[in-house]
């Protein structure tokens, strides 16, 4: 049977709080979320039509380390799996970002004048004389023969001579030429750094080589233009390639090194031998071994060898300082070796924490996802300072000259000078080998999905690494000014569009993720779904409502409401207690409820000023002096229990079941709590009870509890003791951005202050005096130095006795 509600009663519902508040809140995605498909399904799951490319690379590089350049061949296999011919190829060309005319350098704005930093100046400086930018040697197809082809900015296509087929495959073979960047002076994402004291030059090298961009059934081609900040949309595949550098540089690279006897001592090659066995890092180069390598400089030529399977991406790093350590570590029924490479100046903080910390994100991403795939994981020190690639990352935090460091990051105290900067970059860069590396999402367009999904479980690894570790994002506190601030966009932006890019891309879906394991899903509940996620879409591209869907699909939780205050809303958490209203029951009783009611009236209403010195100054009332003025009211006591106040009692209990008289002798103590949601954001309500007899107890509302009414809503609570205090978030787990309101009765907000004694600049001519005597006095002790000096000069040293005594005669 079907139910029709009237017209007049619909509009009434449409009208209502509910429709206007919680409605809106607790709206499904369904119009927002694209329709799925056999490819993608409403589960979330790769669908049975799924499909994505593929590019295989052959790379023949060299580097030349007396003109920092690079070039390069390569022959790209291209194979075409989707169900669409193509007519033409897009290639990413990255390095043209550094050019004069580029997009990334147009878009950018002035710097801030109030603090202009000698490095701001520096890069300025060099950017006039540094010429960036790709040359083309050569664009053919696999023969040889010449392709067309267009360079729009960062991007080049290819135009084929005739479309390339589903289930077919083509080559391409470009050849190049680019210059490699001061990465102290010019920001990018690989360089090289220049060390003052010798002259010699550390390389980490990114995005060096023309790489095909993706095609996929969302975008179609993803050939938006390389600003500086949206990352890199790739294809997975395999490569081959030969580094040529000089012959005294140690190479690290994504792969497996292929040629060992080639280009390492043997010396270097029983040292690894005996590394993939140890559970502690093991030398391959000692640092006296890079140090006396600074001596000398080759003028040979040595190639180095790498081949890697499956990966989206390949990066290296080359230099004649590299310290080089590694140690074994098990990842599922597979042995990776986690490696560091570092010139000797980042110790000791590398040799301390660096190839424990690559272990470190293997174990619990490992848990958390998947075991690493890879057969190594590497962490490079070099001029960046921070960034990843499949098997490699580039770390910059390294101990000050002297040796010493900070433990972490503040006011004053650098990043790149601490022991839980490195950890954590390190953590945080390795990671990315699951996120984007492995599931290889769309950084282009949505850079949450790899830094956001990162940063949770770099978040998750810290708090593994020891007790307390100050973790700079993941805590629901850490994220509130954010999420408070006037400068803030949805997270369903593309990655230019962000105002606060670390705060929207990393911090906010990070604490998000953490919210939901530990507040809205349960740990095990979310693992298992995060799980799932991760596992389904290994070594394949997933979208936003991939990752939406299957947290559901596989949780059997309705998350819908906070995709949407959290991802697609930028209301901020504050939830807060409005009041509270006690409830006493009334037995029937007169001798119990008469004193009650008078004992609450006289709460309600106390003794004004008025009557309390009325009766001191004992007026003489009228009817004092009368009376006959006085009835039966001014004798009545309503509140004295009178015998047909009992009798009508015993008649009521006479009439009750038995079960009805146990109620009137239940002693309960009745609450109604109302909250108000002052920030917008809907979320559970973890509230903390504490009783009069010093009992506690926490009970958790879920988000539900404002689907009626998003801005307000009463809980009620029956105790059997009376309620002390209430406080609404006690653990600070949902980021709740206001804590005054969240406490019953409201408490005192305590802080501290400093007196400072008020500090005057002096004028002008108080300067004029103060330097005119310091340079009095520099001249008064310059001339008395002189003078000693010449003093001393003057005097004639006494002739020894050997030289004043006449020869005696003989």
């Amino acid at each position: 049977m079907k139910y029709f509600w009237p017209v007049a009663m619909i509009s009434l519902l449409g009208s209502s709080a509910w429709a206007q508040g919680g409605a809106a809140k607790f709206k499904q995605l369904e119009e927002i979320l694209p329709t799925p498909t056999e490819v993608r399904l409403a589960s979330g799951a790769p669908g049975p039509d799924y499909w994505q490319q593929r590019a295989d690379y052959r790379i023949d590089v060299e580097l030349d380390d007396e003109k920092q350049t690079i070039t390069g061949d390569e022959v790209i296999t291209y194979y075409n799996r989707s169900p669409h011919p193509l007519a033409y190829l897009w290639v990413q060309l990255d390095q043209n970002s550094f050019r004069k005319d580029s997009g990334r350098q147009m878009v950018g704005g002035p710097p801030n004048f109030d603090k202009f930093r000698y490095r701001t100046m520096a890069y300025h400086v060099a950017r006039e004389s540094f010429e960036g930018g790709v040359t083309l040697t050569k664009v053919a197809n696999g023969r040889g023969k010449p392709l067309k082809y267009t360079v729009i900015d960062t991007m080049m296509r290819i135009d084929l001579a005739e479309p390339l087929r589903p289930g077919k495959r083509t080559q391409i073979q470009i050849g190049w030429r680019h210059n490699i960047n001061n990465a102290k002076k010019i920001w990018g994402r690989g360089g090289y750094e220049e060390f003052p004291e010798d002259g010699q030059r550390l390389y980490t090298i990114a995005q060096w080589f023309p790489r095909m961009a993706a095609y996929n059934d969302v975008d179609g081609w993803q050939n938006k233009q390389f600003l500086g900040r949206g990352e890199f949309t790739l294809e997975l595949g395999d490569y081959d390639v030969r580094l040529t550098v000089p012959a005294d540089h140690i190479v690290s690279a994504t792969g497996v090194l292929q040629n060992p006897r080639e280009v390492m001592t043997g010396a270097q090659r029983d040292r690894m031998a005996k590394a993939k066995k140890s559970n502690t890092p093991v030398y391959i180069v000692t640092p006296d071994e890079a140090k006396t390598n600074l001596k000398t400089v080759s003028q040979k030529k040595k190639t180095w060898r790498f081949k890697a399977k499956n990966v989206r991406d390949f990066a290296f790093a080359t230099s004649r300082r590299f310290v080089w350590d590694a140690m074994g570590c098990t990842t599922g029924e597979k042995m990776a070796l986690c490696m560091s490479f570092y010139p000797p100046e980042a110790d000791p903080l590398w040799k301390r924490y660096s190839t424990h910390a690559v272990a470190h994100t293997l174990d619990v991403y490992g848990r958390m996802t998947f075991p690493y795939p890879y057969p190594v994981a590497i962490s490079v020190n070099g001029p960046i300072g921070g960034m990843e690639y499949p098997m490699i990352s580039f770390n910059g935090p390294r101990a000050d000259k002297d040796g010493t460091y900070y433990a972490r990051a503040g006011k004053g105290k650098s990043w790149f000078k601490s022991k839980y900067g490195l950890i954590s970059v390190i953590i945080h860069e390795v990671g990315h080998n699951w996120f984007p590396m492995i599931v290889n999402s769309d950084e282009r367009q949505w850079t949450w999905m790899d830094e956001g999904l990162n940063t949770f479980l770099q978040f998750v690894a810290e708090q593994e690494w020891e007790e307390d570790y100050p973790s700079w994002r993941g805590h629901p506190s850490k994220i509130v000014p954010y999420m408070k601030s006037s400068r803030s966009v949805a997270i369903m932006n593309n990655s230019e569009s962000l105002l606060q890019f670390g705060n929207n891309a990393y911090g906010k879906p990070a604490t998000a993720l953490n919210i939901l394991r530990e507040t809205v899903m349960g740990r095990a509940n979310f693992d298992y779904a995060f799980k799932t996620y991760a596992n389904l879409w290994r070594f394949k591209r997933p979208m936003p409502a991939d990752f939406f869907r299957i947290m559901e699909d596989a949780s059997g939780v309705d998350l819908d409401w906070f995709w949407r205050g959290w991802f697609y809303g930028t209301e901020h958490v504050d939830v807060g207690i409005k009041q509270i209203r006690e409830f006493t029951f009334e037995t029937g009783d007169p001798e119990i409820d008469k004193p009650a009611r008078k004992k609450a009236r006289e709460a309600r209403e106390p003794e004004s000023l008025s009557q309390r010195r009325n009766k001191a100054e004992k007026k003489p009332y009228i009817v004092n002096r009368f009376p006959e003025l006085k009835d039966f009211y001014n004798s009545y006591d309503p509140d004295k229990v009178t015998e047909q106040d009992r009798e009508k009692f015993a008649e009521m209990v006479k009439k009750l079941e038995p079960w009805e008289k146990k109620m009137l002798e239940t002693e309960r103590y009745f609450y109604v709590v109302d909250l108000e949601n002052v920030g917008g954001v809907v979320m559970p309500v973890p509230m903390a009870i504490e009783y009069a007899d010093g009992t506690k107890e926490i009970r958790r509302y879920p988000a539900e509890i404002w689907r009626m009414d998003a801005k307000s809503v009463s809980k009620f609570l029956m105790t059997k003791v009376p309620i002390k205090r209430i406080e609404l978030d006690p653990d600070w787990e949902i980021a709740d951005g206001d804590r005054n309101n969240n406490t019953w009765p409201p408490e005192t907000v305590k802080s501290r202050f400093k007196l400072f004694k008020q500090k005057y600049e002096k004028n002008q001519m108080q300067k004029d005096k103060a330097w005119k005597e310091k340079k009095a006095k520099e001249a008064k002790e310059a001339a008395e130095k002189k003078k000693a000096e010449a003093a001393k000069s003057a005097e004639v040293p006494p002739k020894s006795a050997a030289k004043t005594e006449a020869p005696a005669k003989k």
